[in-house]
């Protein structure tokens, strides 16, 4: 059984909490600016506000993957 998660690649992420905007509750960045995904896992709660933070990420930063569980 999979299940869908939000990924983020650090590579291009720059940490400008626009993501944690959208929903503080899955992306959270500390003083660090520092990017945490909180709950990976997209739920009905969650989709429409993880959907929303990949389309404004401006670095593309942010994607949905599919994981095994």
């Amino acid at each position: 059984m999979s299940k869908r998660q939000v990924v983020v690649d650090y590579g291009l992420c720059e940490a400008n909490a626009i993501c944690m905007g959208i929903n503080a509750e899955v992306f959270h960045v500390d003083d660090d600016d520092n990017l945490y995904i909180l709950k990976p896992d997209i739920t009905a709660e969650t989709e429409r506000d993880v959907a929303e933070a990949i389309r404004r990420c401006p670095r593309q930063a942010l994607s949905i993957a599919e994981v095994d569980d």
